[in-house]
């Protein structure tokens, strides 16, 4: 048997809240930031895992007004909220198939007091009456590797296009125009550059960049080449396998030769780049010689670091926010949910402490600079640690020697730490302490590295953290690859992509019978060509079978020309240009498998998390084999 124990989180910093007579154990909340949980037994102390109480387990009972407790400890539930609010109990329950249930039963566990935290107590979504229903196919997570949501203490996010989706109608075309009078006044190109306008829908992520030949390409998962262009002109079959298919070694298509198009960020420079090809082709009196494609590419790259260490793009960005990133009002109830399931949070950027500021009040609370509503810290409340100008993927190496500094909300000032730890400034005897109110538990820091990140959150195994991003290299393949933490991958482009899967997937049906007609024909020429070649035939079946063998050359040449234009039909259904994002052909195509290859989960939205329970057991749906996918019907 167990007694319950009501302490008030203001009376002292560690307090008893669960006594178990039978085993002599005491269960203690000690209020540190964040609070942690300790087990006393005999004047010993051990941290609160699963191993150290396997006959148990541990009931974390949050309380609301929405929430029922069962019959007898009604009595306790109104005790609790009379007496403190936002009070919160503790207690043990002796069942080894709860404890295996419990969300947080993998590591230690953190402790969070729950409830609105701005005076709302509207449902989540995935709670309310409305849901549980079935979620529509451009709002679903899809799951490539299982992952039990039981199994995570910490939730983090990378801010810009994740948290923050930018409009890319204003925001790219702010960053090409920057980019462009940067190359015209500091690098010393054509002033009619400055009359380029650039378009948006041109470019999609996933695709190649040939530095050295001018080149922009797509690419299906074994690197294959199947879409290229020299500037804006298609390069033919013969181009392809003369330029990417004739030599012994296949090329890696890595850096330095390469550059890779996997950040929304790089579409207005793989643009310019595509531009700047054309352009010197067309007049390459106007461009010296010196001046080959790839020192093309290194000058725009030059142009874009310029705009952002100018500050042009985010001073921009900072006087109209609503202009370029999209307003989302279920960023505070999302990460709310997540905080009430028991979890941590944390934010990650590569952005520096100013800029997140502005970028975060837009988002949390519509707060803006020159704004009604001023910004202010208040959405601080909503983190366990933010960690700005993160430098990721270096990041993501624990080895980085890179330093940890405590930022000043305030002023922005930085105050140096030893691994999270205030550090006392020369001639200054006691460290400076960032003073926090009871609901801004939240530190802000600069720099580090994820070793610090774990130690600050008292993380133990990096698979009990998910984190969510939009950059298949900076944010997920990183963060899973050096790390095993587990990821989800923010893909924009999924809502239109699987709207127009459902719109053409009798157009795909259709594909697969022309395929299989191609096929069929093929082989009975092959058959054909086979006897005449081989076998011992008299005049008159060799001129019968001759005369089929014309007609079905004539009929194989039809088909191939039908099936050839329904491809492309299909392929400019979902781009113009590129076609579909996730394949190329019928492979998948280069992004598509290092999504696969890299994120646990994937989806349009980081809101879509909302849609699911925060306990919720992702599974992936069955891999099938080509010997497999033939054996299933059409229909």
């Amino acid at each position: 048997m167990s007694h319950c124990l009501y302490s008030n989180p203001t009376f002292s910093a560690t307090l008893p809240i669960c006594f178990t007579p039978t085993t002599n154990i005491i269960l203690y909340l000690e209020h540190d930031s964040p609070p942690s949980l300790r087990l006393y037994n005999n004047n010993n102390t051990m941290r609160l895992s699963k191993r150290h109480f396997s006959p148990l387990s541990l009931c974390l009972s949050v309380f609301s007004s929405g929430f029922r407790f069962p019959g007898k400890f009604q009595a306790q539930r109104r005790f609790l909220n009379s007496s403190a609010a936002g009070a919160s109990q503790l207690c043990f329950k002796s069942s080894m198939e709860e404890q295996r249930a419990s969300a947080l039963s993998e590591g230690a566990i953190q402790f969070h007091n729950v409830g609105s935290r701005d005076g709302c107590e509207a449902p989540h979504k995935w709670s309310s009456p409305g849901g549980g229903k079935k979620i529509d196919l451009k709002k679903q997570i899809f799951c490539n590797r299982s992952l039990n949501m039981r199994n995570i203490i910490a939730v983090g996010f990378d801010m810009d296009y994740t948290l923050a989706q930018y409009k890319s109608e204003t925001f790219e075309s702010l960053a090409y125009e920057g980019t462009v009078r940067k190359l015209v006044y500091d690098l010393g190109y054509p002033s009619e550059l400055l009359e380029w306008t650039f378009d948006w829908n041109y470019m999609v992520r996933g695709l190649v960049l040939d530095k050295k030949r001018g080149n922009i390409l797509k690419m299906d998962r074994h690197k294959y080449v199947k879409v290229a262009y020299h500037g804006f002109r298609e390069l033919s079959k013969d181009d392809k396998v003369d330029i990417y298919g004739s030599s012994l070694i296949q090329d890696s298509f890595d850096e330095p030769d390469y550059a890779l198009i996997d950040t929304l960020f790089s579409l207005a420079e793989a643009y310019l780049f595509v531009q700047l090809v054309d352009f010197k082709d067309n007049n390459p009196e106007k461009i010296s010689k010196d001046v080959d494609y790839a020192r093309m590419y290194k000058d725009v790259r030059a142009a874009v670091d310029l705009c952002h260490r100018d500050g042009t793009l985010k001073q921009m960005v900072a006087k109209e926010p609503n202009r370029y990133i999209n307003e989302d009002t279920t960023i505070v109830p999302l990460i709310k949910m997540i905080r009430d399931s028991g979890r941590s949070t944390f934010l990650v950027t590569n952005s520096l402490w100013d800029y997140t500021n502005i970028v975060m009040n837009f988002l949390c609370g519509g707060r803006t600079v020159h704004g009604p509503h001023t910004c202010n810290f208040d959405w601080l409340q909503y983190f366990d640690v933010v960690i700005t100008g993160s430098a990721k993927p270096g990041f993501f190496h624990e080895e980085s020697r890179a330093n940890l500094f405590e930022v000043e909300p305030q002023s922005g000032m930085l105050i140096n730490t030893d691994n999270g730890t205030p550090m006392p400034q020369v001639g200054d005897p006691s460290p400076k302490i960032l003073l926090k109110s009871k609901n801004k538990r939240c530190r802000v820091f600069q720099g580090g590295n994820v070793g610090h990140l774990h130690s600050l959150l008292s993380i133990e195994s990096s698979s009990q953290v998910l984190y969510v991003g939009d950059h298949i290299y900076g944010d997920i393949l990183r963060s899973k690859k050096v790390l095993g933490w587990r990821t989800m991958l923010v893909v924009p482009e999924l809502e239109k992509e699987v709207e127009l899967l459902w719109e053409l997937r009798d157009m795909r049906k259709k594909l697969i019978l022309m395929r299989n007609e191609r096929d069929s024909v093929e082989d009975k020429i092959h058959h054909l060509n086979w006897s005449l070649k081989f076998e011992d035939v008299n005049e008159n079946d060799k001129q019968e079978m001759l005369s089929a063998l014309k007609d079905l050359e004539s009929k194989r040449d039809q088909v191939r020309l039908s099936h050839q234009q329904a491809q492309r039909e299909n392929h400019q259904k979902f781009h113009n240009v590129w076609g579909q994002l996730m394949k190329t052909g019928y492979q998948s195509s280069r992004f598509a498998n290092q999504v696969e290859r890299f994120a646990c989960l994937y989806t349009s939205q980081v809101s879509n998390l909302l849609l699911y329970s925060p306990d919720k057991y992702y599974r992936p749906s069955e891999d099938f084999m080509s010997h497999e996918f033939h054996l299933l019907p059409l229909e």
